[in-house]
């Protein structure tokens, strides 16, 4: 596995820890589709929420929520409606959000981790 992949991989398994600490409920890692790739799905208090995760190990190209732009942006809502429509009975009924998770620093485990709720 690339060093890239394993820091995003690394990344992802500490927003999961963060998420899981703050109340949330996991229901879905790594979903895939024709249209793209889902990090984390999740429930909080009610709400299902699309987590878009970001692991880079310095800020030196730009912070990670740089490279949600508005193109990717409007890929994660595709991706929600993607994933609501393969699983309507855990969207029945719930708002949807989408969060993203920011992880900096060369040991995602000890890293700056930033938590941007309803950022889209």
């Amino acid at each position: 596995m690339a060093a890239k992949d394993e820091l995003g991989r690394a990344g992802e398994s500490r927003a999961v820890a963060h998420l899981r600490n703050s109340g949330y409920r996991i229901l879905d890692r790594n979903w895939r589709c024709p249209q793209g790739e889902i990090d984390i799905v999740a429930d909080h208090h009610g709400a299902l929420v699309v987590i878009e995760v970001k692991t880079r190990s310095s800020e030196a190209f730009g912070h990670p929520f740089d490279a949600i732009d508005e193109r990717k942006a409007a890929r994660l809502w595709r991706l929600a409606m993607a994933w609501i429509a393969e699983h309507p009975h855990e969207a029945r009924g719930r708002r949807l959000r989408i969060d993203a998770i920011a992880v900096t620093g060369s040991d995602p485990a000890t890293g700056r981790l930033e938590h941007l709720e309803d950022a889209l």
